[in-house]
């Protein structure tokens, strides 16, 4: 079963709120023929969204692909949070690469935020940035490690726009009973995922890049120049992006057996008086807790609670309404009697350690995928870094490849059975 259509129709954007609150670009013709170009990007979410419009930036001749639309995946279907930092925190950086590396990704995951932003006021207004992300603890075993967090980044990274919560004030600010404390992070924020995405669409296409949907890739050659298939057309490229993250499928082994794909859900209720909304969420901010299977919710700019939570790992999505539901409701008990209008799911990639997985496949080839959750400001930065590899300055990029990222046990084959065993232990230790 292709993970392409395995959920969706060829060509057509779910039936999200995000995708029933914006205007789609085009649609862009699906590419024929023979044609050629310096650089063809697979993949029309942030990473190759961005990597198009940097590249064009720089005079680049880009075609860009996507085997649905722009902006179809992950990239139109996330939460919306524009986190601060790399996936793994500093202190897990610290250990895993060093302290120098660690500073040095820091700084990196800094100027995704200042990106994105930068890029959304520009090119996508509409997408609506409002700061603040709310870090709940689930554990009151959990919250001193909040606090002394906040106290280090300040001390050792000069970054004192996190500040702790204690239980009394996360229930001021988070009006649920389920979170024993936890942080604020006012330097993060969030955002509408797909305006953004349509925001930078039109952006490239302005650039002079060739946007091409509908058009799948089938095949790529590792030759120089290299040659890149769809079922209509094939495209002689001097380099190529690989930016699918979780929906790549057997485009590429390699990158397969480290970047796995995960199915995640969001519902939208109906909308919310504003009050009732400051009840739910006071100040408009976003929140993500700690349970190993995060739950992450924030408002929509009509006032709808829009509430992710819940995975599963096969190909077909589950009754999301029903699955998204539950943990609404565990955090939200008073919503009981609330209209779900909207659910949705899609498909993120995820790698063992959840940094991720930057590769140079080939002299000409890159890859950047893997984001684990936390790709909306990192993707758009990979992106970039993607364009100034391409351009003669990889120092970054490969800064990011340096990060080790193991392959997945069992190979492609075993991966999802053996991450459900995982998965099942984890949340058994999530309730206690």
């Amino acid at each position: 079963m292709d993970i392409l259509y395995a959920n969706d129709r060829a060509g057509e954007y779910p039936r999200s709120w995000y995708a029933d609150s914006a205007e789609a670009p085009g649609p862009y013709a699906q590419a024929t023929g023979d044609l050629t170009c310096d650089v063809c990007v697979v993949g029309a979410g942030f990473t190759g969204l961005s990597a198009a419009l940097h590249l064009a930036g720089r005079g680049f001749d880009v075609i860009l692909l996507d085997a649905h639309r722009v902006g179809w995946g992950a990239s139109g279907r996330n939460g919306g949070q524009v986190g601060t930092g790399q996936r793994l925190d500093q202190e897990a950086l610290e250990k895993l690469v060093g302290l120098d590396h660690a500073r040095a990704l820091w700084d990196l995951a800094q100027e995704s935020v200042a990106l994105t932003k930068a890029l959304a006021a520009e090119h996508a207004p509409d997408a609506g940035f409002a700061p603040g992300i709310i870090h709940a603890c689930h554990r009151a075993r959990y919250v001193p490690h909040a606090r002394d967090y906040a106290e280090k980044m300040a001390r050792d990274y000069g970054y004192d726009l996190i500040r702790p919560l204690d239980r009394e004030e996360m229930r001021h600010m988070v009006g649920s009973p389920a979170y024993h404390g936890g942080d604020i992070d006012m330097g993060g924020g969030h955002l509408h995922p797909l305006r953004y995405a349509f925001g930078l669409a039109r952006a490239a296409q302005a650039k002079g890049v060739r946007i091409f949907e509908r058009s799948k890739v089938t095949a790529i050659t590792e030759t120089a120049p290299a040659t890149v298939a769809t079922e209509k057309a094939k495209i002689i490229a001097g380099h190529v992006v690989l930016a699918c993250n979780g929906y790549l499928g057997d485009l590429n082994k390699r990158v397969a057996t480290r970047v796995m794909p995960i199915n995640n859900f969001i519902v939208a209720t109906e909308p919310m008086m504003p009050e009732s909304q400051e009840s739910l969420i006071r100040g408009n901010h976003a929140v993500a807790d700690t349970k190993f299977v995060i739950n992450y919710f924030r408002f929509s700019d009509d006032h709808r609670l829009l509430f992710g939570g819940a995975e599963s790992y096969g190909y077909r999505f589950p009754d999301i309404a029903a699955l998204v539901r539950k943990p609404m409701l565990e955090i939200y008990p008073q919503l009981k009697d609330a209209k779900i209008t909207h659910a949705w799911g899609g498909t993120l990639g995820i790698t063992m350690n959840r940094m991720p997985h930057f590769e140079r496949l080939a002299g000409n080839i890159l890859s950047a995928s893997g984001y684990s959750g936390h790709g909306v400001a990192l993707a758009t930065l990979g992106g970039k870094l993607a364009a100034e590899a391409i351009a003669g300055q990889a120092e970054r990029f490969d800064l990011m490849a340096s990060v080790p990222t193991r392959a997945f046990p069992g190979g492609i084959a075993l991966r999802w059975p053996l991450l459900v065993l995982a998965m099942l232990w984890f949340s058994l230790r999530d309730r206690l």
